[in-house]
C-alpha cells in the first residue's frame, strides 16, 4: 500500500535530512565493525584523541565544513569519507523514495542500500565483508519474499512444475525467485573462486563476496543476480585494467570486488533487469 504525499518538497527534504542522519550512523558502523567494537558505546568520539564529540559538532556534513575537516580538540584531519558517506546515503535514500514511493518495498530497499554502503566502504579499506551484515541479510531478504508471495498462485501451479520449466516460473513467485537467487548468486561466485584458485594457485575472491551475492540474490532474485554479475564484472574489469595500465602492468594489483557488486545492485534497484528484445 502506497501513502500519498501532500507536499513533495517538504517530504523529500525531510527524507534527505534523515538520510544524512542515517549516513552519520553508517560512518560509525564502517569504522567500528571491522575493529569488533560496539556500534552503540561509547558515543561518537575523535578516533585520534578519543575526545567525545559534542552534539552540536556532530551535525552531518555541516560540522565537517565548519571545523575545516579537523578535530576541534587535537586538530587532526578528519577523513573526507565521513561527509561523502553522509551525502551518498541521503541522496540514495531520497531517490529510492522518489522512485518507489512510501511503500514497504521502499523501506526494504533502503535497508538493503544502507547495508551495501557499509559493506562497500569497509571492503575498500579492509578487504573484508562482515558476516554480521551478509548472513542476517540473506535471512531478511528471503523472509521478505516469503511474505509477499501469493501462496494461492504458488499452490495452483505446483502440479505443472517440473525441472524443465521451474527456472522460468520462479521469477513470478517471490519465494522461489529468492531461493534461486541465493543458490545462483552464491554458487556462481563460489565456482569462480574455486576455478581461479585452481588455475592461478592463489586466492582470487573471498567468501565475503560469495555471501554478499547470495544476500543480493535473496533480495533481488534471479534477474537481479544476472544483472549484478554482468555489470559488476564489466565495471570491475574496466577499472582494474585502467589501474593496471596506470601502474605500468602491475598484474598483482588487488581490488575489492564488494564495491562493484554493491554498485551494480543499487543500479539494478533504479533500472531493473536488462531486457534483450527477441530477434
Amino acid at each position: 500500500m502506497e501513502i500519498t504525499v501532500i507536499n513533495p518538497f517538504l517530504f523529500y527534504t525531510f527524507v534527505f535530512i534523515f538520510g544524512l542522519l542515517f549516513g552519520s550512523f553508517l560512518n560509525v558502523c564502517i569504522y567500528r565493525l571491522p575493529r569488533d567494537e560496539s556500534i552503540t558505546f561509547p558515543p561518537s568520539h575523535c578516533t585520534n584523541c578519543s575526545t567525545p564529540i559534542k552534539f552540536y559538532l556532530n551535525i552531518p556534513v555541516i560540522s565537517y565544513l565548519l571545523l575545516g575537516g579537523k578535530c576541534s580538540n587535537c586538530k587532526e584531519p578528519i577523513s573526507v569519507i565521513y561527509p561523502v558517506v553522509e551525502l551518498l546515503t541521503a541522496v540514495l535514500v531520497t531517490l529510492l523514495f522518489y522512485k518507489y514511493g512510501v511503500t514497504i518495498e521502499t523501506f526494504v530497499y533502503v535497508i538493503l542500500t544502507l547495508s551495501l554502503i557499509v559493506i562497500s566502504f569497509i571492503d575498500l579499506e579492509h578487504f573484508i565483508i562482515p558476516n554480521v551484515i551478509t548472513l542476517p541479510g540473506i535471512i531478511i531478504g528471503l523472509a521478505y519474499n516469503l511474505l509477499i508471495t501469493d501462496w494461492g498462485f504458488f499452490l495452483k501451479i505446483i502440479p505443472g512444475l517440473d525441472f524443465g520449466n521451474i527456472f522460468y516460473i520462479a521469477p513470478r513467485i517471490p519465494a522461489l525467485n529468492s531461493v534461486f537467487g541465493i543458490i545462483i548468486g552464491g554458487g556462481t561466485l563460489l565456482l569462480i573462486a574455486y576455478l581461479y584458485k585452481i588455475i592461478r594457485k592463489r586466492e582470487g575472491m573471498g567468501m565475503g563476496d560469495v555471501k554478499l551475492l547470495a544476500m543480493l540474490g535473496a533480495f533481488l532474485g534471479i534477474n537481479g543476480v544476472f544483472f549484478i554479475i554482468l555489470v559488476s564484472s564489466l565495471v570491475g574489469s574496466v577499472i582494474g585494467i585502467t589501474l593496471i595500465l596506470i601502474q605500468r602492468g602491475n598484474m598483482k594489483l588487488a581490488l575489492p570486488y564488494g564495491p562493484f557488486i554493491s554498485f551494480a545492485a543499487v543500479l539494478f534497484l533504479f533500472t531493473g533487469p536488462i531486457v534483450i528484445p527477441a530477434i
